[in-house]
């Protein structure tokens, strides 16, 4: 606020985490506009009808009326302005330029990097908005994976040449824990053993978390989100008594399942109900039927809720404090708004507790939740480097896609899910990594799960680092016949990354182009015979286990020729 009235800038761009008060701060100041004549009514535009409504609400709290139904013709003249959707201006644009024009107006586009969801929005809120006198741009998360430019956004070039977002002021997570804004997020990792059959009709096994194909995560990853497997009912089993011993500090807490879809959802509803004994608040699409479902969840002491995608960001209900991550979406983007979800602190002390399945890229966005990241238009010039962040146009629009939307991407999966079992497997915390690998129900996982819901994040760390301690001197009296899990911590367990994976391969191909030479058979013959020995699927699909093996095997043939 101080820096904005200093400056009186006619665009300026907030990011703040999501819990930060980004609301509280854009009608702060548009009361401040307003009482100061600066401006005469206020546009207010978000990404779906349920925060419309929700912005409305928050307004007249303070004395501002915003009309959330407002279509057309001439605003009543009780209201100071509308809430409005990116849809809703990219249907028709020339409306509210129109109003803009007749009356100074102050503009909020609320999670700006929606208008760059499709070059119509962004071209409609362009044209839309280009006359107003103030117009002010919020966003909670790292903008966009694409290089698609947002309106009314600056770009700064860096160093490299890159253009970059630049924003006027920036409060992140790292900032907002420090003071107390946001929860602390412990997030618990799942791996296990899931086997299903490919498109080719192979039957393939691998232990979630291990070296894999990138197809091999992704139907690995699946396996494990089927609902008639055993993975998802462990996890929720879980989460469940996590949210038991939170509900011991906090209350009223809540949980929330994050879905793919809606048939999964209506699924993990049925097995929370199985699991607890009580019906879960399912929330399948963006309606107006969904926006009650929502507030009733919010206003009451119900324990879970399951919804499709996500329920929106920006969607305020400050007392979840559990959520299980059962989607296959993994862009940086889409993962902050999730957690967003469960950081929102209403009081100093308060945990939040996400469940994750032990999946590459989700670990690394657990690992770096402090990290503020703008949005480039451009993508890194030198050659060979990677971008972690680049993710394919097809994961983007996965991410934007209608919260509601029926996919069927169940029905075209090139793979059967036919059993999965679930491992406890590691927690997160500020960067750090702690625990040894343990069966659901096990005293090593309820040590995890006991953690108490009221902590200071010093206290976190330093319980975490107890437990962990005492998993280790536990897991050392047990005789070698007990030990049947990966019983290592969790820091010298590293999720082996997909370059580590490529290395392998490559080795293997390297070893059985050597061994054609020696033996005289054709690759494909080689290869099938060590499929044959070892088993498993073919090289593009063997995880890092069978990959070894193969390479030892052929190893070893070479051997026996000399």
């Amino acid at each position: 606020m101080e820096q904005y009235i200093q400056e009186q800038p006619r665009d300026f761009l907030a990011v703040a985490t999501p819990g930060a008060g980004k609301t509280t701060f854009a009608l702060t100041l548009a009361s401040w506009l307003l009482h100061h004549h600066v401006v005469q009514q206020v546009t207010v535009v978000a990404p779906t009808e349920h925060l419309k409504k929700q912005w409305a609400e928050a307004a007249a709290r303070i004395g501002i009326k915003l009309d959330p139904e407002y279509s057309a013709g001439p605003l009543g003249r009780e209201y100071d302005g509308v809430a409005v959707t990116y849809a809703g201006v990219g249907v028709r644009p020339m409306l509210h330029r129109n109003r803009v024009e007749q009356r100074k107006t102050l503009v909020i586009l609320d999670e700006i990097h929606h208008a760059g969801d499709s070059k119509s929005w962004g071209e409609a809120c362009l044209e839309a908005f280009e006359p107003a006198t103030r117009r002010l741009a919020l966003t909670g998360t790292p903008f966009r994976s694409d290089t698609n430019p947002i309106p009314f956004v600056t770009y700064e070039e860096d160093n490299a040449g890159i253009r970059r977002s630049a924003a006027d002021y920036t409060y992140g997570y790292g900032s907002a824990l420090a003071d107390g804004v946001v929860r602390p997020v412990i997030f618990l990792s799942y791996s296990g053993n899931m086997r299903w059959r490919t498109k080719a009709g192979d039957e393939v096994a691998a232990r979630l978390g291990e070296p894999m194909t990138k197809d091999a995560i992704s139907q690995a990853w699946r396996t494990a989100l089927d609902p008639r497997g055993d993975w998802m009912p462990s996890v929720l089993r879980a989460a469940d008594q996590r949210l038991t011993e939170v509900r011991k500090a906090i209350p009223d807490a809540g949980a929330l399942v994050i879905a793919s879809d809606q048939d999964s959802a209506r699924a993990y509803a049925k097995l929370i109900r199985e699991i607890t004994g009580t019906k879960a608040t399912l929330v399948l699409s963006d309606d107006v039927g969904a926006s009650k479902r929502i507030d009733e969840f919010s206003a009451s002491d119900d324990r879970w809720m399951v919804a499709v995608r996500m329920v929106s960001e920006g969607v305020d209900v400050p007392r979840l404090a559990v959520g299980v991550y059962a989607t296959t979406i993994s862009t940086p983007l889409f993962f902050a708004q999730a957690v967003g979800r469960f950081v929102r602190s209403r009081r100093r002390g308060e945990t939040a507790s996400v469940f994750l399945p032990t999946v590459p890229d989700l670990l690394t966005f657990a690992n770096e939740m402090e990290k503020e990241r703008d949005h480039a238009l451009d993508k890194p010039k030198e050659e060979g480097e990677e971008d972690p962040y680049a993710e394919s146009e097809k994961e983007m629009e996965e991410a934007n896609k209608q919260q509601d939307e029926d996919t069927g991407e169940q029905d075209m999966l090139p793979f059967e899910a036919l059993e999965s079992d679930a491992v406890f497997d590691r927690v997160l915390y500020d960067g750090a990594e702690f625990g040894m690998q343990a069966h659901p129900g096990s005293e090593e996982e309820q040590d995890y799960l006991g953690i108490p819901g009221l902590l200071e994040p010093e206290q976190v760390q330093l319980l975490l680092q107890k437990r962990q301690a005492r998993q280790i001197a536990h897991s050392r009296k047990k005789p070698d016949s007990e030990a049947d899990l990966l019983e290592l911590p969790a820091e010298r367990r590293p999720v082996v990354s997909h370059k580590e994976m490529m290395e392998l391969r490559k080795r293997l191909n390297t070893l059985v182009s050597a061994y054609v030479h020696q033996s005289g058979k054709p690759h494909g013959v080689i290869h099938t015979e060590l499929r044959r020995v070892c088993g498993g699927p073919p090289s593009a699909e063997a995880t890092a286990g069978q990959l070894r093996q193969r390479i030892a095997k052929v190893q070893e043939w070479a051997t026996r020729m000399r």
